[in-house]
């Protein structure tokens, strides 16, 4: 049997190259590879297959045939640099959902929107189809031209005619919300993601934050060392991961941690991995995780090791259940074969193939509305949480009554803030023990905010309030 060695260890992906491959084809080189490395079910007999198409269709929707030229286009994928329409999609049963779309691309041009769901790309049906299947079809040459069919939220179909254009996505965003609490996003675990977290981090440390939300929604996946090198940011993380490969029909079990550089050999037999030493832990336990269904691959291994340790408050709802990691190997005549080579669970055996993980706090809203607005309580001493108001109009004044009649008012003794932003304008009026608080702008639909009455709101004797309040809005979605 053959050996192949990962040279470069991608999420969930490894890159490999053949070391002394002498099979007659391509086609025997693929079975080879599957019979020793792959990690799965085989749903035929791969020796009598007679065409790669014939294997792939035994192995998982992640497993695939790569050209070099798709395969060069999935590698600029990772690291946000394509020629395309301009969107950040993921699976889906009916085609490619749209995940975001970049304000630069033809698709924001052409009016499309997250929610769309691709269906086909120049008549070609993309049901049952892999991201990266649906990439090679999305990606081409520059001012190119491709027509998709699209699936909209209400059910409607259109066809939009899209000029491919050259495009990088920022992989990091990051901003100060309301009570010095830093956000940082991540779109993909790129080569350089956690230098880029780390460096979104130090901006912010530098503009006042004290604690900080890192949102891994939508985030499909990307380089396993990035991986490790997020997790080992977080300072509670001792173990990055757990993976069982196959070699011919042996399964092992392989652990990354913090502490040990050299490998160990445990008396069960099971090998110990450092994560990687250089790398200085930042995040505090306190820091929120956000996640959601899309966020699969890298980020269910990071958001499982958080959660295994309690390294982090995970927000959201249960992620994807990939739970499976791939590798690329590079065949004699230069194209790909892309295979699941191992299954990940968290550092102490949490199971996340089919399953997902499970959020400490799941959310039936964007997360970053609960996650800011426990960020901002957690800080608040001496304040009483009063009841929430749900699904209030957009135009919604808020009446506060007090025990006593109110005195002057100073604009910081009141305070409505849009969770996932800052503070809102308000006009704040009295009258008697009534507070009146009207926003100067129509609310949000369906955004969510937090009203402030700090204790330096004084009543018509010039006393302070023995205590401050707070209460969660929520805003209702007109249709």
């Amino acid at each position: 049997m053959k050996k192949w060695f990962p040279i470069i260890s991608m999420i969930f992906l490894f890159l490999a190259m053949p070391f002394n491959v002498q099979a007659a084809t391509t086609l025997q080189e693929i079975k080879e590879i599957v019979k020793s490395e792959y990690v799965g079910e085989i749903n035929g007999n791969i020796d009598q297959a007679n065409t790669i198409n014939e294997i792939m269709e035994m192995l998982d929707p992640y497993s695939n045939y790569y050209t070099p030229e798709q395969y060069e286009s999935f590698i600029k994928s990772v690291d946000m640099k394509q020629i395309g329409i301009g969107v950040v999609i993921q699976k889906h049963e009916n085609g490619l959902l749209i995940t975001d779309v970049l304000e630069n691309g033809s698709a924001y041009e052409q009016g499309l929107v997250v929610g769309d769901i691709i269906t086909k790309v120049n008549s070609i049906s993309l049901k049952g189809k892999s991201v990266e299947e649906g990439q090679s079809l999305l990606l081409g040459k520059e001012n190119t031209t491709v027509k998709l069919e699209i699936l909209k939220e209400n059910g409607t179909t259109v066809v939009k005619q899209l000029t491919r254009k050259a495009f990088s996505i920022p992989n990091t965003t990051s901003q100060i919300l309301y009570g010095n609490i830093g956000y940082i996003q991540l779109q993909s675990f790129s080569e350089d993601a956690a230098d880029l977290v780390k460096k979104e981090y130090e901006k912010l440390t530098q503009k006042g934050a004290t604690s900080f939300i890192l949102d891994l929604q939508n985030n499909g996946g990307g380089y396993v060392e990035s991986a490790e090198e997020l997790i080992a940011l977080f300072k509670n993380a001792m173990f990055a991961y757990k993976v069982k490969y196959q070699e011919g029909n042996t399964q092992y079990y392989l652990y990354y941690d913090r502490d040990h550089y050299k490998y160990l050999l445990e008396p069960d037999g099971t090998l110990l991995v450092n994560l990687p030493y250089f790398v200085q832990p930042i995040f505090d336990s306190n820091t929120k995780v956000l996640v959601n269904r899309y966020s699969a691959s890298a980020s269910e291994m990071t958001v499982a090791a958080l959660s295994d340790y309690d390294a982090a408050v995970v927000y959201g709802e249960k992620t994807y259940g990939k739970g499976t990691m791939q590798g690329f190997y590079q065949l004699s005549d230069g194209s790909y074969l892309k295979l699941t080579i191992g299954e990940f669970f968290g550092p102490k055996g949490t199971v996340i193939r089919d399953q997902g993980i499970m959020p400490h706090i799941n959310t039936n809203s964007n997360p970053i509305y609960q996650a800011h607005f426990d960020a901002i309580a957690e800080n608040l001493v001496n304040y009483k949480e009063l009841k929430a108001l749900l699904d209030v109009p957009t135009t919604k004044t808020f009446n506060i009554t007090l025990n006593r009649p109110l005195g002057a008012i100073n604009e910081k003794d009141v305070e409505l803030v849009e969770l996932g932003g800052n503070k809102v304008d308000v006009n704040i009026l009295t009258d008697g023990n009534q507070l009146i608080v009207t926003p100067k702008k129509p609310l949000n639909e369906g955004g969510e905010y937090m009203l402030l009455i700090h204790p330096t709101l004084k009543d018509n004797q010039n006393h302070q309030l023995k205590k401050g309040a707070y209460l969660h809005i929520t805003v209702k979605k007109e249709f």
